[in-house]
């Protein structure tokens, strides 16, 4: 894709922020800004993402996707052992704020552990502070802890407070599990939050007070963000996480589930570790965006070899998620049995189907590698995301149908800034609802809980228009 012509300078500050608030089309930047979701500064007049930032407490602009083992360090030399953590997103800066914070908020799910805390700029002559983001797979909780651990060690350098002050801020089932072994390890105290209020109290804040945080995609439109609003009731949020929990919002305090499915990241990072050789979440969503589903996937085009336009289905739409496996597979049963031996593809995943005979010039040199009645691991990685993604996106729509909602957010670890589970969220809301109902993401979606546990211990004059309770 080529880049646009530069537009003019912009002088005015009313032509700033639109400049800055513009639609994004290119690819590479639309990337870039999902993935990584920037640095929110916040100060009176109001907030503004940085999304090119190189100072920071934990080791400048590297730190991003930043994997265990890696150490962050401040320009104080302070070292961050995150071992087993990922630094998932840039900090969310707060230069207005100086009083003391003395509380980490974390999120623990099935699958993860978001975790949230405050630390003062690393230059003395830089106002304010920023929260940092960092998740752990919730089997290395101990991982969790010790890193929490360490903060505690550091809460005079980092926050100005004593670590005897600190308090730990928890939601999420993992609040209840491991309560008692986060006290007795970190000898805190330790406040279990409510977790569907901490995702709405979370989701609120962004929505109400972070410009350029909230944002609607899709292939045609691409990326478009929102602008900080504060009539925002009543709306749908599908959280995402290992299940997915479907919340109708009505008012701050006013928010009811309304439904679900345990059909969500959980699943698919489950069945592909069964299917494919891909151990980590990354890996697999990795793998998904090199895949082609059309090799597993039977589509509308293979039943009727063209669009079904009457209604409304192209030739590419998925008519059967992994409908043409169980033919390749029988085909290439009797093929290794017609030469005399079942053979295994390069993955493993069960018998591999030999290159049919060419017919064409266009076939007759494909590797049986390339050939099109072969899959790989990516194929199938694709394949299921887009059937849970779709499935997911089907029943949100259905729910805000029965609720007459127009308004849905999508959050939650299992998107992670990923491409292809966006779009096809978006375009599930979008085709079923006939472009009657919206769907929104945000750049910081794994982190709502934690945030909103946070929160729930807010500083003084936390915040810009009252959003929370007792903001100044």
């Amino acid at each position: 894709m080529t880049e646009s012509n530069p537009a003019p300078t912009p002088s005015s500050p009313t032509q700033i922020l639109k400049a800055l608030r513009r639609m994004r089309t290119n690819t590479a930047e639309i990337d870039s800004t999902i993935t990584h979701p920037g640095s929110v500064k916040i100060n009176v007049k109001g907030a503004f993402i940085v999304d090119h930032e190189s100072s920071s407490p934990n080791g400048g602009g590297g730190m991003e996707g930043a994997k265990g083992g890696d150490l962050a360090s401040s320009d104080r030399g302070e070292q961050l052992d995150l071992n087993g953590g990922t630094h998932d997103t840039k900090d969310i800066r707060l230069p207005n704020h100086t009083a003391v914070v003395s509380h980490i908020a974390v999120d623990i799910g099935g699958s993860l552990a978001k975790l949230v805390y405050f630390s003062r700029e690393p230059h003395d002559s830089l106002p304010g502070g920023r929260l940092n983001f960092v998740n752990f797979e919730t089997s290395r909780i101990e991982d969790c802890i010790a890193f929490m651990s360490h903060l505690k060690r550091k809460q005079q350098t980092l926050n100005g407070s004593h670590p005897s002050s600190l308090c730990i801020m928890a939601t999420g089932g993992g609040a209840f599990k491991y309560y008692d072994h986060i006290r007795e390890v970190l000898g805190v105290d330790v406040l279990r939050e409510d977790e569907m209020e901490c995702l709405i109290i979370g989701l609120d804040f962004f929505i109400t007070e972070i410009p350029r945080e909230v944002f609607t995609y899709s292939e045609s439109d691409l990326m478009c963000f929102q602008e900080p609003r504060s009539d925002i009731y009543p709306y749908l949020l599908v959280n995402i996480g290992s299940g997915v929990s479907m919340i109708k919002v009505s008012g701050p305090k006013e928010f009811r589930r309304v439904g679900g499915t345990s059909l969500g990241g959980g699943t698919l990072w489950g069945l592909l570790s069964l299917l494919t050789g891909a151990r980590t979440f990354d890996e697999m969503l990795a793998d998904a965006e090199r895949g082609d589903n059309a090799k597993v996937d039977m589509l509308v085009g293979d039943i009727y070899g063209t669009d079904y336009g009457k209604i409304g289905l192209k030739s590419s739409a998925i008519a059967s998620s992994f409908g043409k496996v169980f033919r390749m597979k029988m085909e290439a049963e009797r093929e290794a049995e017609d030469s005399g031996g079942l053979s295994k593809d390069k993955s493993g995943l069960g018998p591999s189907p030999k290159p049919e005979p060419s017919h064409t010039n266009e076939t007759e040199n494909i590797p049986a590698e390339q050939s099109p009645t072969t899959f790989g691991p990516e194929d199938i990685s694709r394949s299921l995301l887009y059937a849970i993604s779709n499935n997911i996106g089907q029943i949100a729509y259905l729910q805000s149908e029965k609720h007459n909602l127009s308004t849905i957010y999508f959050g939650g670890s299992f998107i992670r800034g990923h491409r292809q589970t966006i779009n096809t969220l978006s375009f599930a809301i979008k085709f079923w609802s006939d472009g009657a109902k919206k769907a929104y993401f945000l750049r910081h979606e794994g982190f709502l809980g934690a945030v909103g546990a946070f929160l729930k211990r807010q500083p003084r004059n936390w915040g810009r228009r009252g959003s929370l309770e007792g903001g100044g």
